[in-house]
């Protein structure tokens, strides 16, 4: 507690900077992600432009929001860095925040059923069902088994009909250039994907990879 003159005692402010840190700590954000933030994202693209809107409104109109976002591009396009920011700006004002990488998501899950292992999925998959706002990193990155299907099914299914907010990270399109190429419905399932259309605002990311840049930016200095 703190005294203010004229206004007596009130909840020390130190008490709302733990809490902002406590719900940060908590989204489980990879250290990689530290610098990511909303004020650093460089668009350079009419969609990357249109994406960062989207974001940020997002991101400021929480939880007075209906669907959540599936952000669509291939890699190094700054998905995850506008995932991420969101997630900092929304875990900042007291709201739960979780990040996944899908695939990682999986091999916990798959890990509890070691007998070895002090874990049960539910205790893996609560926090991932209940949290206010899910980042689920690399969708359909991972092989589309029945199980993959099935258990991507639950956790999307019980947030759509819970109407919690989820965000959706994917290097995988809805549009097939030929037969090669898997589209978002082929690593997901038709089901899934109809899920999607109500839960999320589809937003297309493009650019250059900025990874494969930076790589040159250092061969070029060396």
């Amino acid at each position: 507690m703190e005294f203010v003159a004229g206004r007596g005692v009130r909840p020390c402010s130190c008490r709302g900077v733990k809490r902002t840190i406590d719900h940060l700590e908590m989204a489980g954000i990879p250290k990689r992600y530290d610098a990511c933030h909303i004020n650093n994202f460089k668009a350079t693209t009419t969609l990357q432009r249109q994406a960062l809107k989207f974001a940020t409104t997002f991101a400021h109109e929480f939880p007075a929001t209906d669907r959540g976002l599936l952000l669509m591009g291939n890699v190094g396009v700054g998905k995850t860095h506008l995932g991420v920011a969101i997630l900092k700006l929304i875990a900042e004002r007291g709201f739960s925040c979780k990040f996944y990488e899908f695939g990682s998501l999986l091999k916990e899950i798959q890990s509890t059923y070691n007998p070895q292992t002090d874990s049960s999925e539910i205790s893996v998959l609560s926090p991932v069902l209940q949290t206010d706002v899910l980042l689920l990193d690399e969708l359909g990155a991972s092989k589309p088994t029945n199980w993959v299907m099935d258990t991507l099914y639950h956790v999307i299914n019980t947030r759509y009909n819970n109407k919690k907010a989820t965000i959706f990270t994917t290097n995988y399109f809805d549009d097939r250039v030929d037969a090669r190429h898997e589209i978002l419905e082929d690593r997901i399932g038709v089901a899934v994907r109809s899920r999607l259309f109500e839960m999320c605002r589809t937003v297309i990311v493009d650019g250059v990879d900025h990874r494969r840049k930076l790589d040159n930016q250092v061969l070029s200095a060396v």
